[in-house]
């Protein structure tokens, strides 16, 4: 799958983790890597374990993290993550899901498990989630606008507390396409705003660039 805009936003925006000491993440559904290399980036204390479960994807995605700079501190593992059995908690869990449930399936199996909830299910994610988050550990996911709702609701019964919330559009002038939202086991101050990608013009606005400058090569 390609690397897409709103991910990549998404990547840019992740807590930094506690100062002075190593901490676990999660990264479900890691497809190539993008994520974790994000993360890792800017987060040199991050030992993080990437999930995987599509094989191909999984090369790729040892391939990148072979290449980069944070290679020691990247861990791909090819397993479907309701399988991943061992009692590891973590600090930080991250994922960018399948999410087009109700949409046309394609005949590609390996692009239906990419693309929709073939393979992991919402409700699936959050019981995953709540089995290996640390007592005072965070999560962040992105879904599409249309799910943010759902999923804070499905989240709350697994006594999950919402944190800040991102809505993000394509333009000031566009409804929100896709929301980021974070979450953790204490409650917190509720927080929510927008961010367009670009203004009316079709130029990146400030604030993306100002969060993506570290990563692209061209902005």
């Amino acid at each position: 799958m390609k690397v897409c805009t709103d991910a990549c936003l998404f990547g840019a925006l992740m807590p930094p983790g506690p100062p002075g000491e190593e901490y676990s993440v999660l990264d479900i559904g890691t497809g190539t890597g993008l994520l974790s290399l994000m993360y890792a980036q800017k987060n040199p204390l991050a030992i993080i374990d990437a999930v995987e479960i599509n094989t191909d994807a999984a090369l790729q995605a040892k391939e990148n993290f072979d290449a980069s700079p944070w290679k020691d501190r990247l861990h791909i593992i090819k397993v479907d993550i309701k399988d991943l059995d061992d009692n590891k908690k973590y600090d930080l869990i991250i994922s960018n899901p399948p999410f087009f449930e109700d949409d046309l399936r394609s005949v590609d199996k390996a692009k239906n498990d990419a693309k929709h909830d073939a393979a992991l299910s919402l409700g699936e994610l959050l019981k995953v989630i709540d089995a290996k988050l640390n007592t005072a550990g965070n999560f962040a996911i992105l879904l599409p606008y249309h799910r943010v709702a759902y999923f804070e609701k499905e989240a709350a019964k697994f006594n999950f507390h919402p944190g800040p919330k991102i809505l993000v559009q394509q333009t000031p002038a566009h409804d929100p396409f896709r929301g980021i939202l974070f979450f953790s086991r204490e409650k917190r101050e509720l927080r929510s705003g927008e961010m367009a990608i670009k203004n009316e013009e079709g130029v990146y606005t400030d604030a993306f660039t100002d969060l993506l400058k570290d990563y692209y090569l061209n902005m």
